[in-house]
């Protein structure tokens, strides 16, 4: 059984969704970034999705963007993202680690070699966001040998064939977007989700997470409400080390309650 399965089943059996929090790795430099991550789990996030800085996050709205360049400067290297991956992986020895990248990064070191380095991090699967579903032959391909769950986006605007591919190329979990565009808590999800979910069970997709634009704990319960297995917030996250970054205890601290209210919206 995956780590994303034990989750799925575990939470089912006490009636909860997932809450998933994303975070830049290194952001606003490596040390802080491990006591981010320390904090979201121990806090209630029942999984990781992590992003690996690059200069030119296409989905991405100014507050990941920043994020990114923060760790850029502070000295992130994509080896040094991956020894602190590792680091919580041997922490946290259950916990589903997701990443969310983008193709530049994967094509820099050698697919297959990105996808040997993820299973030597501990990581569990990896969602290429500008790489649709009828371009990932060679990404599944190279995630199915090294034991990496192909992650894929499901936009609102998806035909029947494209969640169908979706469906039966993924694994983990499914990304449901709640709306098209870029990320940004700014922008507020909205959920009529329902019909795209109920086509995505009938194709026997992996469970369904829903993101963009989720930032408080009624969206969380809006998300679940719909029939989404869970929610996953960046960009509010984010928002928080941004505001600071010269706090870095208060920063920890307000990491904390946003994720313990964001979970306790998940128990049903």
């Amino acid at each position: 059984m995956s780590r994303y399965e034990a989750m799925f089943e575990r939470l089912g059996k006490v009636n909860q969704g997932a809450f998933v929090p994303f975070v830049t790795v290194c952001d606003p430099n490596p040390e802080q970034s491990l006591k981010i991550m320390e904090t979201l789990v121990e806090a209630g996030a029942d999984a990781l999705e992590l992003g690996i800085p690059f200069s030119d996050p296409l989905a991405d709205g100014p507050t990941i963007q920043g994020a990114n360049i923060r760790a850029l400067e502070s000295g992130a290297t994509p080896a040094i993202c991956f020894e602190q991956i590792g680091k919580i992986r041997a922490k946290y020895p259950e916990l589903p680690i997701g990443l969310l990248m983008y193709a530049n990064l994967v094509y820099s070191r050698g697919v297959d070699a990105f996808y040997e380095q993820c299973a030597k991090a501990g990581i569990d699967s990896v969602l290429i966001a500008d790489v649709p579903t009828n371009e990932s032959e060679e990404f599944v391909a190279a995630a199915k040998t090294h034991g990496i769950e192909p992650i894929f986006i499901a936009p609102p605007t998806a035909s029947d064939d494209t969640l169908r591919s979706v469906a039966t190329l993924g694994g983990g979990y499914t990304y449901l977007l709640s709306r098209a565009g870029v990320t940004g808590a700014e922008t507020k999800a909205n959920m009529p989700v329902g019909a795209m979910l109920d086509k995505l069970n009938q194709f026997d997709a992996p469970p369904s997470l829903l993101g963009f634009g989720i930032s408080e704990p009624d969206q969380v319960k809006q998300a679940l409400e719909s029939g989404a297995a869970g929610a996953i917030s960046g960009s509010a996250v984010v928002k928080i080390i941004e505001s600071n970054t010269q706090k870095p205890d208060e920063m920890l601290n307000q990491l904390a309650a946003f994720v313990s209210s964001m979970k306790e919206a998940t128990r049903k």
